[in-house]
């Protein structure tokens, strides 16, 4: 008897992009600062990656972190589920003369061609109900190289419920394992006008 697994796979992502489209379409995007994370410029100050390294930026929304790594010489691949904010990353690439791939995808399913360097990990793990989490666990170790980084900000809403889900950090750790991943740097917290906070941490993938 067939397997329904592609079926059901395929499900999920529809589900999930009409689900986020409609958040951009509405003009939903209360998490979207307008600019760049402060929490990316706390990774680049402590980042053993060299110039032009390969980094993913998965559900990275309207793109803010793609240009600014762009723009430092990376190699960026920019990946969301939604047609809306991958389109208006592209126009805003184009513009501004910055060369990056931008790929609309569900992060659940989706695959780089070559392991890449880095990931920087925002906003997409908190988007996910906390049973998805293992699942997008293996694939953020499946797209890095052996020594590559995950630059991880935890969403800490203090709260039941999402999105956005409360990543405590007890199941952040239990989730990334010793075995798989070395917890490196504790780089302190990025603070959210609506109280949330994410907690940032910078994980080697073993």
């Amino acid at each position: 008897m067939p397997s329904s697994e592609p079926l059901h796979v395929e499900s999920m992502t529809a589900e999930a992009e009409a689900d986020w489209e409609a958040r951009y379409q509405a003009g939903s995007t209360r998490w979207d600062r307008g600019a760049a994370s402060p929490s990316l410029e706390r990774w680049l100050e402590v980042t053993a990656l060299a110039p032009g390294a390969r980094i993913v930026v998965p559900g990275c929304g309207f793109g803010h972190e793609v240009p600014a790594l762009a723009a430092r010489g990376c190699k960026v691949i920019g990946l969301d589920v939604a047609p809306t904010p991958v389109e208006h990353l592209r126009q805003r690439l184009a513009a501004d003369g910055l060369a990056a791939e931008v790929v609309q995808a569900d992060m659940l399913t989706w695959q780089p061609e070559m392991p890449v360097d880095g990931v920087y990990e925002q906003t997409s793990l908190c988007a996910l109900p906390p049973e998805q989490w293992s699942a997008y666990e293996r694939q953020l170790h499946a797209w890095l190289r052996p020594g590559g980084e995950l630059f991880a900000c935890f969403m800490q809403t203090g709260r039941d419920g999402g999105p956005p889900f409360h990543c405590a950090l007890s199941d952040m750790q239990a989730t990334f394992l010793e075995e798989r991943w070395e917890w490196r740097d504790e780089l302190g917290r990025t603070d959210h006008t609506n109280g949330k906070f994410e907690i940032l941490r910078r994980l080697i993938r073993r």
